[in-house]
């Protein structure tokens, strides 16, 4: 049995309390275009006992990853966006939690199959990279996520987790996925998230 997507709905005993910390935060205005749309918080976020929760609910030790946005929140207003697309994190675990309220949520995360190379994820299985006709697995990105990121037409959606508030999404980052639609008009509209990256401990 292999798990790869975990869903959980009322995540956090307090997210307004987490939500207004999250408001609070400033959001700057990166120097160069960003991966990702949107801003990041110029501080983490720490919430007591989080990465315990998150390893119990992923049946291993983890702890967050090194060199990522962790615990970073996120905000994407009306016409921000990234220069990325579909891709996969540098984790073994990744994890939103939407801080949205439901009156304004759209979108959510998106997974998908990649049609050239018939795949849901990386390679990370041995084998994997040959079949899809890589030397190595780290081509992905040159010979997959860079190309074709940005073409829907070499992709098919296998499934998407909707935005909802207080909803934790905890999948494999090796899985091809996307984010949502970035909204509203200001950081009480907006997509609001929390982002999370762990790493075996």
């Amino acid at each position: 049995m292999h798990v790869c997507h975990i869903i959980v709905d009322d995540f956090l005993p307090d997210p307004d309390a987490v939500r207004d910390a999250a408001l609070r935060l400033a959001y700057p205005e990166p120097e160069e275009a960003t991966y990702f749309p949107g801003r990041n918080a110029d501080q983490a976020l720490p919430i007591q006992g989080l990465d315990q929760v998150i390893s119990a609910l992923a049946g291993e030790a983890l702890q967050p990853a090194p060199g990522t946005s962790h615990l970073k929140p996120r905000l994407a207003l009306d016409g921000q966006s990234g220069k990325g697309g579909i891709h996969v994190d540098n984790a073994h675990w990744s994890a939103i939690i939407y801080l949205t309220p439901d009156a304004h949520c759209q979108g959510g995360t998106s997974f998908h199959r990649h049609r050239r190379t018939d795949s849901e994820h990386a390679p990370v299985f041995p084998g994997e990279a040959e079949r899809m006709g890589l030397n190595h697995p780290s081509e992905i990105w040159e010979k997959i996520v860079f190309p074709d990121q940005d073409r829907p037409e070499a992709w098919d959606t296998t499934m998407t987790v909707p935005m909802r508030y207080n909803r934790m999404a905890l999948f494999r980052s090796y899985l091809w996925h996307n984010a949502g639609p970035s909204f509203g008009a200001t950081p009480e509209t907006g997509r609001l998230i929390l982002p999370l990256f762990y790493i075996p401990a």
